[in-house]
């Protein structure tokens, strides 16, 4: 085992427990305007004024002025949907704080007049917003953005900004801009040249061509409303050339009222011809929806009774007795299933237990940890003083977490960081001494909810959706055996007036989903058996078989490298599948194929996680899958990912390569109460048939990793709740 990650580790454990251009060219009249602005509403604070105005998001749905960008950021982990709409066009925008300082959002919009023939142009593009330098003292927030950063998107710009809080009531911005954002009182560059019209990114065209300056300014007239100005840069040309807006002044103005941290109202008077309206819903993570502390109490820790009391059960005598450990183990399992968990085994001595659990009711682990803990303070004999706790998820044991009972007892009004110092995490021990809990097979789980399917956003089509119920079952047959299947039935939507027919030359893998997708009713989406195993030390596989998704069936097999206190984890799969027929029922097409990747997966820390796929997707195109995930301690998660095949970009489709954004959201967040269950949207502007890789549930590293040192680590505040 490396070195390495163990000490990385180690110190994280140790760690948790102790320029811009001048603006001569944008004209007199505008100059005056916003000279005149600021005399009008700069207040007496210094220049190096505390950062007290909180950041507004603009008309692109990062942080802006209005049509202009700010340099500043989200909050952390943060999530925005946006919509902002004019006469001629409407914006809808999802936002992602990824880090601190990265700022990430796909957007789709409808631009009247722009389209090929003069119609309508639904446009759909991604960007990036990095804060590089944030604001502190006389020092400006720098930021730099891409917009639309792929294909031919009449957005696509790029620009370099500061902004700088004058008072604790007004902050000034000004930037350059390039692209869109360089069209209107440009001050040099060259020629620009032309973009990506099949969607390709456009990194020869990045801070190319000509360049302008923009500025704007924002004050807060009261806590809640917020006025704002700029000088745009943006000419809106392509609009004027359509007759769709008359552009007559550079200036834009602005009013933004927040109702509270989670909703916004704007409104704008926009280059002297239109009014615009916005509305802003954020998310933060960090606050829940519903208030904590809704979920049953644990039981306290019992301490142990003296010695004089209770002799026998301090001796360990009571081993001896055949009849002792089934009591126990009765006892335990008895009380972890009013707690919403599962004995899996036990193996008990006199004066150390070691019990594999199921978690299937909250959505940390060191939570259930701690409550499993506190059960067994009240369950065992005096004697037993090392306490073993291994979660346990499909059969899969992981990281073996002890501790000194006395330590429990001593510790338990403590911080969870004084338990985390005298905690041991370990691999799991191999499964000789354990004994199984009886009647623990076969064990059934079923669920019904309700499911929303939405079309793969084509550029040429508008959004279709459809929603119903889904009907879930599971059935664990023995350890490590799972039957698991699921059944849709939709209720009402336009899935079915979708006109979209695939011409790619590629084998149709993802392309014919709308085939898929026209018949809602009563479609068996899943039914699978997968077999979960520990063939080795460090060592995890699945192998999978059946109706593995909507479009595929066969078979699955997948290997893991994993120790519980490395960083790094190696793994490798490989898929045997064949298309499934439109209609959702048992059929299949003629169309089979062999698809498999090595992949290497690294914890950065902090939550951040980053995962490279290497090999041979479903339609025989060879390449590579880079994704970057970033968790927070309450479940929450926000991702990228990126794939680059060897496919024709003809035939790979709009924008030549797959890119997306993904996120997990615990329902647990919503609703205060304990619960395992997630929604997982994924947003994409284009699905096509290059870089596709067949569904799978249950894939090992995200089965393994919450039972890892990283994961417990990360998440060991929530031990005691």
């Amino acid at each position: 085992m490396a070195e390495g990650p163990v000490t990385d580790f180690a110190t994280q454990k140790r760690e948790k427990i102790g320029q811009m251009a001048g603006l001569a060219k944008i004209g007199t009249i505008g100059a005056l305007a916003m000279g005149t602005m600021l005399s009008t509403i700069l207040g007496a604070g210094p220049a190096g004024a505390d950062a007290t105005l909180a950041w507004s998001t603009g008309t692109h749905g990062t942080p802006g002025v209005i049509d202009m960008p700010a340099a500043g950021a989200m909050g952390d982990g943060e999530v925005s949907a946006t919509i902002f709409a004019r006469d001629g066009s409407l914006r809808s925008t999802y936002a992602f704080q990824i880090t601190p300082r990265i700022t990430a959002n796909v957007r789709m919009a409808r631009e009247k007049g722009l389209g090929a023939t003069g119609g309508t142009k639904r446009d759909r593009s991604v960007d990036l917003h990095f804060q590089v330098i944030d604001e502190a003292g006389w020092r400006p927030a720098v930021a730099v953005g891409l917009r639309a950063l792929a294909g031919d998107s009449v957005h696509s710009s790029e620009y370099i900004v500061a902004s700088k809080t004058l008072t604790p009531r007004l902050r000034a911005t000004a930037g350059i801009g390039w692209g869109r954002l360089g069209t209107e009182g440009d001050i040099g560059g060259g020629t620009r040249p032309a973009l990506d019209t099949n969607g390709g990114t456009n990194e020869d065209v990045w801070f190319r061509g000509p360049f302008a300056p923009f500025a704007g300014i924002e004050y807060a007239a009261t806590d809640k409303l917020t006025l704002k100005a700029e000088i745009s840069s943006d000419a809106y040309a392509a609009e004027t050339a359509a007759v769709e807006l008359d552009r007559k002044t550079s200036l834009n103005f602005g009013a933004e009222y927040r109702f509270n941290k989670m909703a916004a109202v704007s409104a704008y008077y926009l280059y002297g011809d239109r009014v615009g309206l916005q509305f802003t819903a954020t998310l933060d993570p960090r606050q829940p929806a519903a208030p904590s502390g809704l979920e049953r109490a644990p039981l306290p820790v019992r301490p142990r009774p003296a010695l004089s009391a209770d002799a026998a059960a301090w001796s360990g005598d009571w081993a001896a007795d055949p009849s002792a450990q089934p009591a126990i183990q009765g006892a335990v399992a008895e009380a972890l299933r009013k707690d919403g968990q599962v004995l899996d085994s036990m193996r008990l001595s006199a004066t150390a237990v070691d019990v594999r659990v199921r978690n299937q009711t909250y959505p940390s682990t060191p939570q259930a940890i701690g409550h499993t803990a506190r059960i067994l303070t009240r369950a065992l004999p005096a004697s037993v003083e090392t306490i073993t706790v291994t979660p346990v998820v499909n059969g899969l044991p992981g990281s073996a977490v002890t501790f000194k009972r006395s330590d429990l007892e001593t510790m338990e009004n403590g911080p969870s960081t004084q338990i985390l110092a005298a905690t041991t995490v370990t691999e799991a021990a191999r499964g000789e001494g354990f004994a199984p809990t009886e009647g623990l097979y076969p064990r059934y789980q079923f669920s019904v909810g309700p499911y929303a399917e939405f079309s793969s956003f084509d550029p040429d089509q508008d959004l279709h959706a459809d929603m119903g119920l889904r009907l879930r079952g599971r059935t664990e047959l023995a350890a490590g055996w799972v039957l698991s299947g699921s059944v849709k039935q939709k209720l009402f939507g336009n899935l079915d007036e979708q006109t979209l027919r695939s011409t790619s030359g590629a084998p149709h893998v993802r392309s014919d989903l709308p085939l898929y997708q026209e018949h809602g009713d009563a479609v068996l989406e899943t039914l699978q058996l997968a077999w979960y195993a520990r063939p080795g030390e460090n060592l995890y596989s699945r192998v999978s078989l059946g109706y593995l998704e909507r479009m595929y069936g066969g078979v699955s097999g997948e290997m893991l490298w994993k120790p519980v206190d490395s960083r790094l984890a190696l793994g490798a799969e490989l898929n045997y599948v064949r298309q499934r027929e439109f209609d959702g029922r048992l059929g299949f097409q003629d169309y089979d194929t062999l698809s498999g990747h090595v992949s290497a997966y690294y914890d950065f820390g902090a939550g951040v996680t980053g995962q490279l796929d290497v090999g041979r997707y479903l339609a025989e195109d060879w390449g590579a899958t880079v994704a970057i995930d970033r968790r927070l301690a309450n479940g929450w998660s926000v991702g990228a990912f990126a794939t680059v095949t060897d496919m024709d970009a003809e035939d790979f489709g709009r924008g030549s390569f797959d890119k997306g954004v993904r996120l997990t959201i615990p329902l647990a967040w919503a609703t205060g109460k304990p619960t395992q269950a997630t929604f997982n949207p994924v947003l994409r502007p284009h699905l096509g048939d290059g870089g596709a890789r067949v569904n799978v549930e249950g894939r090992l590293y995200e089965t393994v990793r919450d039972t890892h040192m990283g994961a417990l680590y990360e998440d060991w505040g929530r031990f005691w709740r």
